[in-house]
C-alpha cells in the first residue's frame, strides 16, 4: 500500500506551477516553468496558448521526477480567472491568444451595457468590466476571422482558460468548466449555476460554443502521465483555491492573496451576499450546496511594481523593496490605477500618478503603500458584514515583504497572519482533492503582524485618500 499523493496544478500569469502533496499537506515535489506575456497595444495583455500547455505539462513532469506514480491518486487544476481563449472543436487548434484577465481592449464595447448593470449584478454578482470574459469573447467573434468561421461551421470552442486546459490535458478532451471560472465571464448565474440565457442574448455569445458547467469536484477526465491515467477531480480558479489553503475558510477572517493583482475575499456562507461596491463570487459548488464570498480586487499589485520597473528604470525592484520599506520615511503617494482601478472604485481607465516629486525609491515605496491602501479600502467595505473581522490572512508573492504586511496590520487595525507556505493556490487544490473532514495543519507556523500605531502612515493614508477623492471627482475642491 502507498500513501496517497495529490497533484496540484496552478497555472498563473507568470508561471505554471505543479506541487505534489501528501495527505498531511506536506510538499514532496515541485515543478515551475515561466510563462511569458505580451502587450501588443496599451491595455492589451496576451499569452500564447500552446506555450501555456507546454509549461503546464513540463511543470507536472518536473514535480513528479523521482516519485512513485502509483501513489498519485488524483489531480486538481486552478487557473487565472477571467482569462479566455478560442479553439477548434475537432482538433484543439488555438484560434486566439489567451486574452488575460488584465486585458481591457473591449472597455468601450462593454460600456454600452451600463443601463443593464443591475440585471448583470443580480445574476452574476459582478460589475460590468472589460476584465471579465464576455467582452473578450465578443471581441474575438467580431475581430478574428478564424473565430467567426469556426462558429459558422459549428467548430468553435471558447471560454475560460480552465476549459481550454482541461480539453488539452485530458485524454478525453473534455469540454467542461467549473463554477469559479465560469462565474468570471459575466455570463454565469450564481443562482442556477449555469449559463444565463438572458445574458448570453444580451452580449451576443453563442451557447453552443461554451463548455458545459459542472461542479468544482467532478470527473473532468484523466491526465496521461508516465503511462498512467491520473483522474482530474478538481478544477477551480486560482483565488478560489487559495481560500482553502488552510482548510475550511472562516467568516471572521479576510483572505488577501497579493500577487500580480491583490484579491481580498471574505466568506459569506452558503448563499451569495450582494454588495454595491464589491463582487459576489462562488468558490466551491457541490451538488446542491455552495460556498460564496464577497470579493474586492486590486488590479495593480505585482503588476504595478513591474510598471515601475519600466517607467522609472528601476531594475529588480522587488530585490530592493525589503530595504526600502524599512528605510524610506517619506514615500511619494501613488494613485494606483495600473490595469484599471478595481474595487471599490471601479474605473476602467484611471490615470495613475504620483502626488508630488520623489526619488525612485520613494516612488517605489509609494506604490507598495498604494497596494496596502487599496486593500484597506476593500476591507472597510467588508467590515459592514457580521461577524466583525478578526484577522487578515495574507498570501501570495508580495506577502513575503514584512514591511508591507506590517503596514497592512497598522492601517487596518487588524492582526495580519502570513502562513509559512506561500503556495496558497496549490495547497488549496490539494485540500479540495482529499477528505474535507480531515485535519489540514500547517507544516510550520507562519508570522503574525500585530497592529500598532503608526501616525505618519495614517497621515499618508489620509492624504492619499483625499487625493484619490479629487481624482475621482474633479469637481471637488483642491483644498
Amino acid at each position: 500500500m502507498h500513501a496517497s499523493l495529490f497533484l496540484a496544478i496552478d497555472q498563473g500569469g507568470h508561471a505554471s506551477r505543479t506541487l505534489l502533496f501528501d495527505e498531511a499537506g506536506n510538499v514532496v515535489g515541485r515543478g515551475i516553468q515561466s510563462v511569458h506575456s505580451h502587450e501588443p497595444y496599451p491595455g492589451w495583455v496576451e499569452q500564447d496558448p500552446e506555450e501555456v500547455v507546454r509549461t503546464v505539462t513540463a511543470s507536472i513532469e518536473q514535480a513528479l521526477a523521482g516519485q512513485e506514480l502509483r501513489a498519485v491518486t488524483a489531480a486538481g487544476l486552478a487557473t487565472q480567472r477571467s482569462s479566455i481563449v478560442c479553439w477548434r472543436r475537432h482538433n484543439g487548434e488555438p484560434l486566439s491568444p489567451i486574452i488575460s484577465w488584465q486585458d481591457r481592449r473591449a472597455r468601450d464595447w462593454i460600456e454600452r451595457f451600463v443601463p443593464q448593470q443591475g440585471q448583470v449584478q443580480v445574476s452574476t454578482g459582478l460589475r460590468l468590466s472589460p476584465h471579465y470574459g464576455a467582452s473578450k469573447l465578443r471581441w474575438c467573434l467580431d475581430h478574428l476571422p478564424a473565430v467567426r468561421d469556426a462558429h459558422v461551421r459549428g467548430d468553435l470552442c471558447f471560454g475560460p482558460l480552465a476549459s481550454f486546459l482541461v480539453y488539452h490535458l485530458t485524454l478525453e478532451h473534455s469540454f467542461l468548466v467549473d463554477p469559479a471560472n465560469a462565474a468570471r465571464t459575466l455570463l454565469y448565474s450564481l443562482k442556477t449555476r449555469n449559463w444565463d440565457p438572458g445574458l448570453l442574448q444580451l452580449f451576443g455569445i453563442p451557447r453552443a460554443a461554451l463548455p458545459q458547467c459542472v461542479p468544482t469536484r467532478h470527473c473532468f477526465g484523466n491526465l496521461p502521465i508516465g503511462g498512467r491515467s491520473i483522474p482530474l477531480r478538481v478544477v477551480t480558479g486560482d483565488q478560489s483555491a487559495a481560500l482553502f489553503a488552510w482548510g475550511v475558510p472562516q467568516s471572521k477572517f479576510a483572505y488577501a492573496n497579493i500577487g500580480t493583482g491583490a484579491f481580498v475575499q471574505r466568506p459569506c456562507g452558503t448563499r451569495p451576499e450582494y454588495h454595491q461596491r464589491l463582487l459576489s463570487g462562488i468558490v466551491l459548488a457541490e451538488h446542491g450546496s455552495g460556498s460564496y464570498v464577497l470579493e474586492g480586487t486590486v488590479n495593480g499589485a505585482g503588476s504595478a511594481l513591474q510598471w515601475a520597473q519600466r517607467e522609472l528604470g528601476l531594475a529588480d525592484i522587488e530585490d530592493h523593496l525589503v530595504e526600502w520599506l524599512a528605510s524610506v520615511r517619506d514615500p511619494t503617494p501613488f494613485l494606483n490605477g495600473i490595469g484599471g482601478l478595481g474595487a471599490p472604485f471601479w474605473v476602467a481607465d484611471f490615470a495613475s500618478r504620483f502626488i508630488g516629486p520623489g526619488s525612485a525609491r520613494q516612488k517605489a515605496v509609494g506604490i507598495a503603500e498604494s497596494i496596502v491602501f487599496l486593500i484597506h479600502e476593500n476591507l472597510q467595505e467588508m467590515s459592514s458584514s457580521a461577524p466583525p473581522l478578526e484577522r487578515v490572512v495574507a498570501s501570495g508573492g508580495l506577502a513575503r515583504f514584512d514591511g508591507l504586511c506590517q503596514r497592512l496590520a497598522d492601517i487596518c487595525r487588524l492582526l495580519v497572519y502570513r502562513p509559512a507556505e506561500q503556495e496558497a493556490t496549490a495547497r488549496g487544490i490539494a485540500y479540495l482533492l482529499g477528505d474535507p473532514s480531515r485535519d489540514w495543519p500547517e507544516p510550520e507556523p507562519g508570522a503574525s503582524f500585530q497592529p500598532s500605531t503608526d501616525a505618519p502612515l495614517d497621515e499618508r493614508y489620509r492624504l492619499w485618500r483625499a487625493a484619490m477623492g479629487r481624482a475621482l471627482d474633479p469637481r471637488r475642491s483642491s483644498a
